[in-house]
């Protein structure tokens, strides 16, 4: 779903903020459960929770941030681990396509062990 073009005199952000966010909130939310969950029973992942458009993955050891930062944008997306937290908020206008794109580079670091 895309924003409604703004009126005359009228903002970008003004027009996006009246469009359907929450709508596009419970698709992002409804993706990211269902992408991230499967993850839930790796070995090396504590917990998986989702709230809203906000996905986590909790490992069980802290990772090694800058290595996983380099291999998310070899696969082309942009996400900082921190501590032991991989986590996403993608923008609420982001197509479905680029959520599965941003569950699966976590899927693909998770299984390469880094």
């Amino acid at each position: 779903v895309k924003p409604r073009k703004p009126k005359d005199g009228e903002s970008l952000a003004c027009a996006t903020a009246q469009g359907s966010w929450q709508a596009d909130v419970q698709r992002i939310e409804a993706v990211l459960k269902a992408d991230l969950q499967p993850l839930s029973t790796h070995p090396a992942v504590a917990d998986v929770r989702v709230l809203g458009a906000i996905g986590v993955v909790e490992m069980r050891q802290p990772v090694n941030m800058a290595q996983l930062q380099a291999e998310f944008v070899r696969l082309g997306v942009w996400i900082r681990p921190f501590g032991r937290l991989i986590y996403v908020m993608p923008p609420y206008m982001s197509p479905t396509e680029d959520v599965h794109r941003l569950t699966a580079a976590i899927h693909a670091v998770i299984e390469q062990g880094l």
